[in-house]
């Protein structure tokens, strides 16, 4: 049997020079997309539509659907909510359907779809219930980081390094973006929010007045559910 491989792609903007069709794909945006969609597919949401645009995003409005809308940390005007995780609880979500679009970790959804053999969706949250389905899995792995606007950012590498720490005994074959991500979770995993106190991102939402939404975020394995992409719907697996 042919080794499997696990890749981390550090922005989007690599994913062209991947081939990731025999590849699950973990979609990671941390602060705060797939956070938001982990914690809302737990709490009973019954699908998520992650589009593109916020146009995209109008265009499926009608009297079923939830409508979430965020850019640069901020509730688009007009949605219902953005993409706060205390937006996703049962109360708001149960058996509702949720048309979500954000800045990063959407168009990552939307990048990989087109080539992917699975998408998954990865956070904190999920962490183990994520490594130990990939475990069961003869298929390689793919750790899609959505940083900040097609640019590198700190906490989605974290995370991915996260799960690569954790699929270590399995004897996946590594690529070099691996192991750094992998030495880099390794300097973080006893503080994780110390660590990422000083990424770009973190200092963003603080403007914003939103330092809760972080410390969410950084939870782990407070949910078991993993949001899986059934044709233009994540949906729980």
């Amino acid at each position: 049997m042919q080794q499997r491989k696990i890749e981390v792609c550090l922005t989007p903007a690599l994913l062209p020079l991947y081939n990731i069709e025999n590849s699950i794909v973990i979609v990671i945006d941390i602060f705060r997309a797939t956070s938001s969609i982990c914690y809302g597919i737990e709490n009973g949401a019954e699908a998520i539509i992650p589009v593109a645009t916020v146009e995209e995003c109008l265009s499926l409005k009608d009297d079923i659907c939830l409508l979430a809308a965020e850019r640069d940390g901020k509730v688009v005007e007009g949605f219902d909510f953005g993409n706060s995780p205390f937006s996703y609880t049962t109360e708001k979500v149960k058996g509702k359907t949720i048309v979500l679009t954000t800045t990063n970790g959407t168009h990552a959804i939307d990048e990989s779809k087109k080539t992917a053999y699975e998408v998954i969706i990865g956070s904190f949250l999920n962490v183990d219930a994520i490594c130990n389905y990939l475990k069961t899995q003869n298929k390689d792995v793919f750790l899609l980081c959505a940083g900040w606007k097609n640019k590198f950012n700190l906490e989605d590498t974290l995370f991915a390094g996260a799960v690569v720490s954790r699929l270590k005994d399995q004897h996946y074959f590594q690529d070099d973006a691996s192991t750094a991500a992998e030495d880099l979770y390794e300097l973080a995993k006893h503080d994780l929010g110390a660590y990422t106190a000083k990424t770009s991102h973190s200092e963003r939402l603080k403007l914003l007045g939103i330092e809760e939404d972080i410390k969410f975020c950084l939870q782990e394995n407070i949910t078991q559910s993993i949001p899986i992409l059934r044709g233009n719907k994540l949906v729980k697996m």
